[in-house]
């Protein structure tokens, strides 16, 4: 199975129940097999300010999920994209651990990241 890095966003919208029937479906997919996670997305989700339960599901989401931590690789190609592309850096460092590991990245805000040509991206709002 193709392994994916999912973006803080569209853990946001999942959480909220916001996509279709298929995007749910195949979300639901990537989540049982072990979702994979920046450290940047698990910075971004726990500083969200939101309620007590949406907080404990957001720490359990965390706690089923594989953290992939910034290493001297991820480092080397984050650096390379900031220099070549105008990418904000937590979306660099996100992009470039989705190259490194060779994780296909699932996000809403494809925009961020059409620049990146070695990067592969699926928006779950387009799977209808």
């Amino acid at each position: 199975m193709e392994q994916y890095l999912i973006d803080t966003n569209v853990i946001s919208d999942y959480l909220s129940d916001c996509f279709s029937t298929n995007a749910t479906n195949f979300l639901d997919e990537v989540i049982d097999a072990l979702p994979n996670l920046s450290v940047i997305t698990q910075i971004e989700l726990l500083c969200w300010k939101t309620s007590t339960q949406k907080e404990k599901s957001i720490k359990d989401f965390i706690a089923d999920s594989n953290i992939l931590n910034i290493n001297e690789e991820v480092i080397a190609n984050c650096i390379k994209l900031r220099k070549g592309k105008k990418v904000k850096t937590p979306d660099a460092i996100i992009a470039a651990t989705a190259i490194v590991y060779g994780y296909t990245l699932i996000t809403n805000n494809s925009k961020d990241f059409e620049n990146i040509k070695s990067l592969k991206i699926i928006n779950p709002f387009n799977l209808n």
